[in-house]
């Protein structure tokens, strides 16, 4: 039996990691075995390659960065995410592909559709059963970031303009492909937020 992939998007500081943890709880409880990963980072080799998209001090060229997120989602995906999905578990994911798209693509203003098609060949066109979009106006993100507290990243680090194309990247693509999405006002409650992610996860299976 194969597993369930579950991927959550959004950009920083919408609620993706206290999401994806409520669902794995939820799911534990309904007997589910359940792997939560994140990209870049989800492996030994992921988390090197984190530490240099994130916090290199210097410059990245931009094409470099998207290889360095594409080499990290290959090995992610070969090493953990496949073996997990064909033993039946359900892998819960902080990013994947679309966040490249977004990211890479929009924020930096790469092609989007050669960032998607460098991401398939890496995963050997691995697509989510369900891709969640938290969506957050970036001031209101921006918000929530400075009041956590604690030092930002290369991405974080960027200017608004950046965010807001990166926003607009995610849209776009939720709306290219309904059936995959689902698109929740991420200034809601976060309850409220976790009980509409469980109802169309529970459609799923």
């Amino acid at each position: 039996m194969s597993g369930l992939f579950i991927t959550f998007e959004g950009g920083d500081g919408v609620g993706k990691s206290t999401q994806v943890r409520l669902l794995a709880d939820y799911l534990a409880e309904q007997g589910h075995t359940v792997v939560t990963t994140r990209e870049p980072g989800g492996t030994e080799l992921g988390q090197e390659i984190r530490n240099i998209v994130l916090h290199h001090r210097g410059e990245i060229a931009p094409r470099a960065e998207a290889l360095l997120y594409a080499a990290d989602r290959a090995h992610h995906i070969s090493t953990l995410v496949r073996p997990s999905l064909e033993r039946g578990e359900v892998v819960l994911q902080d990013r994947y592909f679309d966040s490249s798209v977004a990211y890479q693509g929009a924020g930096r203003v790469l092609d989007g559709d050669e960032i998607r098609n460098i991401s398939m060949w890496a995963t050997g066109d691995l697509f989510p059963d369900l891709t969640i979009l938290l969506d957050l106006d970036p001031a209101a993100a921006r918000v929530r970031l400075d009041a956590a507290d604690k030092v930002f990243d290369r991405l974080e680090n960027e200017e608004q303009e950046f965010h807001s194309r990166v926003r607009e990247g995610f849209l776009a693509l939720a709306a290219a492909e309904p059936q995959r999405w689902l698109v929740l006002d991420a200034s809601a409650p976060r309850d409220e937020i976790a009980a509409a992610i469980q109802a169309r996860v529970g459609s799923l299976r």
